[in-house]
């Protein structure tokens, strides 16, 4: 048996995976386990739970590894600062204490944190292959041209290269500081959005907008080639000096300095969205194109946190030139763990890969899950009132009806879920049909801004019938955007033809309204049951009861906090929150039999969470 242990980040997203054997046997986000989002501490908390999950200790592993080499990386940041002295000298004053005790003691680190049992190698995988791994490896094909777009690793911004059986090849780089993922968290920070976490809400916001200024960022900010490579005009940016991502002549390029954070949003940052949307999109697009003709193979893989751009993903299997696409579900940095245990396996170790009929990934369900006894043992505990539902069946039927009541539903089962999205283990669950179910689970239940779309979750066997996709489309990761169909959407009213930005927010756009963006967009999850289970039956009893293959699936938190990992945290968010009701596998709770000494003082956790 051999075990390998892959980590990530202690930059942003700390992650831990475990491979044993070439299975992916277990892996987790730190924060889950820490309550801090996009948690960078080294990952204890994930390991042990990986660890555990093997039932192995520190000194049974065979190979641990690391997602990037930081050497590689300090010489980044040093001509980097030293390029632009004296401009950069505060960033590097702040950088250099870190960097000097910790960051360039990695080894020491990963050996102080494993504890003294672990003494065997420790293999340091650059970024960018890590990433390139994490997409190819886990998928269902033979063989796939790779595209990997992120912010930075060590100097690479994005790349592109092929996979083949137990193999990749990176063939071509671009390099800092001309990155795709900076330029546009360059006006995620200027539409007001915190960078490295705000820029899924950019791209929500994009529809509302007009591609006003895509003219202008093409002629004055990049100079874009036609196999999508670019350099960026550095005098907009302060990302290489600074501490803040665009420059004076940014702001006076676009007519205003920066959004401060929650102040009201304008016509102007909408349109702004809308322009930057429409740029990433075709330059995702000629990259494509670009790996196609360079590659001559027909799948595609995707990885790297531009890569959960859902709705430039959407517009590549589309319009682009690959049959199939496959992108891997914790795209970003907590992936390179997944992605580096992979390539250990496969590249250095050189063992066979056999791929899966729809991926090895298994769901990327590959987190903790919890026994009806932990349950019971902690509800009692806490003093909630609770109903047990033995059979599976019957619970489904049960929440299928609270569903067409229009009732949310908090959905904890089995094992949670790695990357960004719940995938149906840590959800929230709403009526997709409902006209008022988008606010209400905006502001009174997530707490963030009113204008964020939510995802359906749909049967895979009916998504053609609502969504331009093709007939049993696979979309189990929640990251293609696809068109909702003509024949669902209604009738469009002249007297509101009129309306502009957030104006549209209240429109009917089709059967669904819940899940319908206002482009008749939607970030669509399907939902099968090789992967989902208890989730699928679900589905399943709601479109018996209702003739809709289709709900709302968003993830199992709240505004500024990462999504639920235990029975305690969703209980805690339940609690609250306006959630009507709480399912912990087998376990339903009704909010309004639930004891006033059950919520405890919840003022504290509220304070934490504004609207815009």
């Amino acid at each position: 048996m051999t075990t390998i242990l892959g980590l990530s980040a202690f930059y942003h997203d700390s992650a831990a995976a475990l491979v044993v054997d070439g299975h992916i046997l277990a892996a987790a986000q730190e924060e889950r386990f820490t309550r801090i989002k996009h948690d960078a501490g080294f990952p204890a908390n994930a390991i042990a739970y990986c660890l555990r999950e093997a039932k192995l200790q520190p000194d049974q592993l065979d190979y641990v590894g690391f997602y990037e080499k930081p050497f590689l990386k300090f010489e980044r940041l040093l001509e980097t600062y030293l390029g632009t002295a004296p401009f950069g000298f505060r960033p590097f004053a702040e950088a250099m204490p870190l960097w000097l005790k910790k960051k360039l003691h990695l080894s020491r680190e990963i050996r102080e944190g494993l504890g003294a049992g672990y003494r065997k190698r420790l293999v340091f995988v650059s970024h960018h292959e890590s990433h390139a791994a994490s997409a190819f490896f886990p998928s269902p094909f033979e063989s796939a041209a790779l595209l990997t777009l992120d912010g930075v690793g060590e100097w690479a911004t994005a790349s592109y290269g092929s996979g083949r059986g137990n193999r990749i090849s990176i063939e071509a780089e671009m390099h800092f500081p001309h990155s795709l993922g900076l330029l546009y968290s360059a006006f995620t920070y200027y539409c007001g959005f915190k960078v490295n976490s705000g820029e899924y809400k950019l791209m929500g916001l994009a529809p509302y907008g007009e591609a006003t200024c895509y003219d202008v960022i093409m002629k004055k900010l990049i100079d874009l080639k036609a196999d999508g490579s670019f350099r960026m005009d550095m005098s907009y940016f302060n990302y290489c000096a600074g501490l803040t991502m665009t420059s004076e002549k940014f702001h006076r390029l676009f007519g205003a300095p920066p959004r401060k954070p929650e102040s009201p949003l304008t016509q102007h940052h909408m349109d702004l969205a809308a322009s930057i949307q429409k740029v990433t999109e075709e330059i995702m697009l000629r990259m494509a194109r670009h790996a196609r003709r360079q590659t001559g193979l027909s799948n595609l893989c995707l990885a790297g946190g531009v890569a959960l751009n859902c709705v430039a993903n959407g517009r590549i299997l589309r319009e682009g030139p690959f049959e199939n696409l496959w992108i891997q579900p914790a795209a970003g940095d907590a992936g390179g763990a997944l992605g580096t245990a992979l390539f250990i396996w496969h590249q250095l170790l050189d063992h066979p890969r056999r791929p899966q009929p729809h991926d090895s990934q298994q769901g990327s369900l590959l987190g903790p899950a919890f026994s009806d006894g932990e349950i019971r043992r902690f509800l009692e505990a806490a003093g909630a009132r609770f109903h047990f539902i033995d059979d599976e069946n019957e619970l489904c039927e049960q929440v299928a009806d609270l569903l067409a009541r229009e009732k949310v539903i908090g959905w904890l089962q089995s094992r949670m879920e790695f990357g960004p999205r719940a995938l149906g283990n840590r959800s929230i669950l709403g009526d997709a049909r409902s006209r008022r179910m988008q606010s209400v689970m905006n502001l009174k239940i997530k707490f963030r801004e009113s204008f964020r779309p939510f995802a359906p979750g749909v049967l895979r066997e009916r998504v053609d019938d609502y969504f331009e996709m093709r007939p049993n489309e696979d979309s189990p990761y929640m990251l293609l955007v696809a068109p909702v169909r003509e024949s669902r959407r209604a009738p469009r009213d002249p007297a509101q033809a009129h309306l502009r930005g957030i104006e549209k927010l209240n429109q009917c756009r089709s059967e669904v309204p819940a899940i319908t963006h206002v482009d008749y967009s939607a970030r669509v999850q399907t939902v099968d049951p090789e992967r989902h289970g208890r989730y699928y039956k679900l589905l399943k009893a709601f479109e018996r009861k209702t003739g809709c293959p289709v709900i709302i699936n968003t993830s199992f938190n709240v505004r500024g906090e990462p999504i639920v990992c235990s029975p305690k945290h969703a209980h805690r968010c339940f609690m609250a929150t306006h959630m009507d009701v709480l399912v912990l596998e087998k376990f339903i709770l009704l909010k309004e039999e639930q004891p006033a000494s059950a919520t405890g003082d919840l003022k504290p956790y509220l304070s934490q969470f504004k609207l815009d």
